[in-house]
């Protein structure tokens, strides 16, 4: 059961988002070991996690699916924690279902990707789910934010997406500053890309306050020290 009703889900957005928070990406996780992972990040600190599916069209690699949320979801929610859902898919409104079924708290899709960005936005509230707004690099921003009404979150990637460990990219920071700016307040920005410790605290000065961290946790041998040291980075 996801934790997110239609009526509740910018409320527990609210609630879940402390200054801000550092997503650790589970794409970027050892899938021998997914779920003790997860328990150790939660046991850290850590409560939203990064959740990334890609279908092999909309971006190149296929990654997770909903197998592998049914997998995790139980152990996530019983400890407080959440599951945000990344879809780098074609055709969204069509994984919404599975995604809220098996345990998915919300669900970021792509502007590049659909039609009709209200429709898909009511679409996954009728499933309960919090919802977002994805946007590519070359995508212009402004007609982003014309259409991000009623989301919780708008998600600014800082990387093409599809492949985890890619470097920021150099011209992240400023469309970073200018998102935040031409966005309401009440709706949240994420950063997805090439988060590293010596950049964090400048992708939040810029306005974030969902940061996503896939290789500078996952691939570390401490991974409590790991997302500590991102933490204390903001600080």
């Amino acid at each position: 059961m996801n934790l997110l009703g239609s009526e509740t889900a910018a409320m527990a957005w609210r609630d879940w988002i402390r200054t801000v928070e550092i997503e650790p990406s589970l794409y970027a996780a050892d899938f021998g070991h997914l779920a003790e992972q997860v328990e150790v990040l939660l046991r850290t600190g850590a409560r939203i996690f990064h959740f990334d599916v890609g279908d092999g069209h909309f971006v190149e690699p296929i990654t997770m699916g909903p197998i592998v949320l049914r997998s995790i979801s139980g152990l996530v929610h019983s400890m407080g924690g959440a599951l945000d859902c990344h879809l780098m898919v074609d055709n969204p409104t069509r994984h919404f279902p599975q995604i809220a079924a098996v345990g998915g708290d919300s669900v970021t899709f792509h502007f590049e990707a659909v039609d009709d960005v209200p429709g898909t936005i009511s679409a996954a509230r009728e499933h309960g789910l919090g919802v977002g707004l994805a946007f590519n690099p070359e995508t212009k921003l402004e007609s982003v934010v014309k259409v991000a009404a009623g989301v919780d979150l708008v998600l600014c990637m800082s990387i093409h997406p599809g492949y985890s460990g890619q470097e920021f990219m150099p011209d992240a920071l400023p469309r970073i500053a200018k998102t935040r700016e031409l966005l309401p307040s009440e709706i949240h920005l994420q950063v997805d890309g090439g988060i590293t410790n010596e950049n964090v605290r400048s992708v939040y000065d810029a306005g974030a306050t969902l940061i996503v961290a896939g290789s500078a946790i996952f691939e570390r041998e401490d991974l409590p020290r790991a997302y500590r040291r991102l933490v204390q980075a903001l600080a």
